[in-house]
Formats: structure tokens, C-alpha cells, sequence
């Protein structure tokens, strides 16, 4: 498995208004959204990044106003994951 490393300087961390414990899962959202938006990742694969649950996910792209992106791609990837593969 393949990580990256994002560095974000000090002068940003301290001026984002999130709890601490609270923002390395909330920047893996608001990652996951943008580049769901903007068509770069799958609803299944932005999910996964976001670290959240597919209902959670879908909820959350609703509050926020994103359209769903439904691609022949994605209904493939949700019944691989659907079959457990």
C-alpha cells in the first residue's frame, strides 16, 4: 500500500478552527468531497478516504449540496464491493 504525506504548515494548522483530534479526519473529508466533486475519485473510493460509512457519505454529500456522480464505472466497483471483493 502506497501512502502520501501531506505537509501543512504550522501557520495553517493554527489558524484552522477544528479540535485537534478532530482534523485529520475532518481534512479527509473535505479531500474526499472536493475531489468527488471535481470527478477525480469514485463515490466508493472518495468514501474509503473519508474514512466513512456509504450511507454516512451519501448524507454528508447531500448536506453539502454535491451532486452524486453515477458512472457505469461506479455501479461495477459497488457490486465488486457488494460481492466482498
Amino acid at each position: 500500500m502506497a501512502n502520501l504525506k501531506i505537509e501543512i504548515p504550522d501557520e495553517i494548522l493554527s489558524a484552522l478552527k477544528l479540535p485537534i483530534k478532530e482534523r485529520d479526519a475532518e481534512l479527509r473529508k473535505e479531500l474526499a468531497l472536493s475531489l468527488y466533486q471535481r470527478g477525480a475519485l469514485p463515490l466508493g473510493k472518495a468514501r474509503a478516504l473519508a474514512g466513512m460509512d456509504l450511507w454516512s457519505f451519501e448524507d454528508l454529500l447531500g448536506r453539502r449540496h454535491i451532486k452524486r456522480h453515477y458512472t457505469e464505472e461506479d455501479l461495477k466497483e459497488d457490486i465488486k464491493y457488494g460481492r466482498g471483493n
